[in-house]
């Protein structure tokens, strides 16, 4: 008979199962960011700290946020949050307010007086930190949680950078800045304001700094090619928010 009763196979063939030869495949598991964790500016473990916030464990929240940010309730107010336009449920219907958890979370830390982890072992090591903006700061915070000691110098009268003397009061309160940054400064940090780094190599020289992290912030505003634009009344607004904040900083 040219058909048989019984048919037998192939081993491998595709006949069997109409998807191809699979027996020797294995799973393999593949970890992979988030989108959410994938598009955040900071670094943060979005789903890990979300997931202590749904069950209504806060402060677990909290401390795993600032496990990469120590600024939570600054970056709830002033951050463009890329994590909820990456969010996988805006698919199904709308993003999670990752956003406004963040800024949850940072007021709440704020209002039951939380601290930030403990600096680590002493290593002995000193950093030179030259500019107190966000960037500055957190490098201050990271530091100091290895041990390292944190000198931090800034050229204007107050610490916060372009937190300060670029975003106004109104949409970044100043009580709130000055309770994260204070947190940060409790880790046992040297803070040198008014003092200008011109040469960095000869700082940390005379100093005896181990190494120097360069935090200067883009505080130079862009100016419009104008004709006679600088002999007219034209201020740009990086400059005339920075004279705003001076101005403020000096009022009773």
């Amino acid at each position: 008979m040219e058909t048989p009763f019984g048919i037998t196979l192939d081993v491998g063939s595709s006949r069997a199962n109409h998807t191809g030869s699979w027996r020797v495949e294995r799973p393999v598991y593949v970890d992979r960011l988030p989108p959410c964790n994938d598009a955040c500016p900071a670094g943060e473990n979005i789903q890990g700290w979300l997931y202590h916030a749904e069950s209504g464990d806060y402060e677990s929240a909290w401390r795993a946020l600032v496990e990469e940010n120590p600024l939570p309730a600054i970056m709830g107010r002033v951050c463009f949050h890329p994590c909820e336009t990456a969010c996988n449920r805006v698919r199904v219907d709308d993003a999670v307010g990752i956003n406004a958890v963040e800024r949850f979370l940072g007021d709440l830390a704020i209002e039951r007086g939380w601290s930030l982890p403990e600096p680590g072992a002493e290593t002995g090591k000193t950093v030179l930190v030259v500019g107190a903006g966000p960037a500055g700061l957190s490098a201050t915070y990271h530091l100091r949680r290895l041990g390292h000691g944190v000198h931090l110098v800034d050229s204007s009268h107050q610490l916060g950078g372009m937190m300060r003397y670029g975003i106004p009061a109104y949409r970044l309160p100043r009580p709130v800045l000055d309770a994260e940054i204070a947190r940060i400064l409790a880790m046992g940090v040297e803070v040198e304001l008014d003092r200008v780094i011109d040469d960095v190599e000869r700082a940390r020289r005379e100093g005896g700094f181990d190494a120097v992290f360069l935090a200067v912030g883009a505080q130079i505003g862009r100016r419009v090619s104008i004709p006679a634009g600088d002999s007219s009344r034209i201020v740009d607004a990086v400059t005339f928010l920075h004279q705003v904040a001076d101005r403020a900083s000096l009022t009773p």
